[in-house]
């Protein structure tokens, strides 16, 4: 509608502008012929005709204005209804999945997660020994199965760098654990226990 509107301005303008330069003729041959009253006539008319144009182009803007106002109100309703929809669709996912079940599922995803870190960190510290503290720790876990399996002949005990299961022994030598780390290593152990 606004182009159609446009269209007819156009016409309007352009016809105004035609007759105008008909009069503009008209009023050059009068004043050829020295007629004065005749020139003041024409000279209205034109100035008339020109005021009609302005005012057409002023129309012409102002119906362009609320010609975009309506288009921006139908935009604004039509992405009011698809809001609608999605807002629809999304409550009808939600009745659709219990959210109970899928924080439940997250949790134990939590909780898995957690456990493979501490797993991974306990890799990259293995992994981050040097070769030299993997051969020393090869090496006294050798002299301790030769000493157990040989009943004390051959191997040292004292070359045993972690406690076997059940006993409290403090670890001695440079392999030693400050209590605050040896809580944190056993708080991790019991959360990947559970």
């Amino acid at each position: 509608s606004s182009g159609i509107n446009a269209e007819y301005g156009d016409r309007s303008i352009n016809y105004i502008k035609r007759e105008e330069l008909k009069v503009k003729k008209s009023l050059q041959e009068a004043a050829k012929s020295g007629n004065k009253d005749v020139c003041k006539i024409l000279a209205k008319e034109i100035l008339g005709s020109r005021r009609a144009v302005s005012k057409l182009h002023a129309s012409k803007a102002q119906i362009n204005s609320v010609c975009m106002q309506m288009d921006s109100q139908v935009s604004m309703v039509r992405m009011s209804k698809g809001m609608q929809a999605s807002t629809d669709i999304m409550k009808l996912m939600n009745k659709l999945t219990k959210v109970n079940e899928i924080s439940h599922t997250m949790m134990e995803m939590q909780r898995e997660m957690t456990k493979a870190g501490i797993i991974e960190e306990m890799m990259e510290d293995t992994m981050n020994m040097s070769d030299e503290e993997l051969d020393e720790a090869a090496d006294e876990e050798v002299e301790k199965v030769l000493f157990e399996i040989t009943k004390g002949q051959l191997g040292t005990d004292t070359a045993i760098s972690t406690p076997l299961v059940g006993e409290d022994e403090e670890i001695a030598g440079p392999a030693a654990v400050s209590s605050e780390e040896e809580d944190d290593l056993q708080s991790r152990l019991a959360a990947l226990r559970s």
